[in-house]
């Protein structure tokens, strides 16, 4: 994987909404949409939280994220590693990865080893400009990444069958741009999306391999977690 510090240099980050909206319609071409995995022994899950209340040590405008590595494929939890920084671009709905991703690449530049496969509580190519959060990571790193969201962003689809590992196709104006997965019989479902450096079909079967009874798969889930407990203090 990319040296994580250095994936921030790969563009500008004081860019403006239009220069960053520009840039993905630039970027989606980098997009990998076929497998191209290689040995896959780390999957994480990397999640995000902002001004976390109660806490007098944080600064208004921080952000806290947190990233949690498990072996593959046992999924036994490795290490987990998580960083404070400030937020410099505004929120702009489309735009998230702008805001989140320098957070994200300073907890994965603290593991010992880098992850083989990412998993983002976000959308990939699902994504008006098919630049989400996991597909801008996954191309700055180099490294396969899935999008695994809990809410629909953009695109039309048909309510998938009520049984664990059923899916449909999510739509926008006819291209396929992820899948509506029911994890669970009687959960609603997950919105899977590419990346980088994974077929949708592959990122469908990862996901459904992560998944052991909850919703959330357990990667993104675990990070949720483990961010959750950062804030309340639990970690120095």
């Amino acid at each position: 994987m990319r040296d994580p510090y250095e994936a921030l240099r790969l563009h500008r980050w004081d860019l403006t909404p239009a220069e960053a909206r520009e840039l993905q319609d630039a970027w989606r071409e980098k997009v990998e949409r076929r497998d191209r995995l290689g040995r896959i022994r780390r999957v994480a899950g990397a999640d995000l939280a902002f001004d976390p209340p109660g806490r007098p040590t944080w600064r208004s405008g921080e952000a806290l994220a947190g990233v949690v590595v498990f072996s593959y494929p046992e999924w036994t939890e490795l290490e987990s590693a998580f960083v404070r920084c400030a937020v410099t671009f505004p929120y702009v709905p489309g735009l998230l990865s702008f805001r989140e991703i320098p957070a994200i690449l300073g907890a994965l530049a603290r593991l010992r080893e880098a992850p083989d496969l990412i998993f983002c509580d976000g959308q990939g190519f699902a994504h008006p400009r098919r630049m989400g959060l996991a597909s801008h990571l996954g191309v700055l790193l180099d490294t396969p990444a899935i999008g695994c969201a809990k809410s629909l962003l953009i695109g039309e689809y048909r309510e998938p069958p009520r049984r664990a590992g059923a899916w449909t196709p999510l739509l926008d104006g006819g291209e396929r741009i992820g899948a509506v997965l029911r994890t669970r019989a009687t959960a609603r479902p997950m919105y899977v999306s590419i990346g980088h450096r994974v077929s949708l079909e592959t990122a469908v079967a990862f996901t459904l391999e992560a998944c052991d009874g909850p919703r959330v798969p357990l990667p993104t889930r675990r990070a949720d977690r483990y961010v959750a407990e950062v804030k309340r203090g639990e970690y120095a």
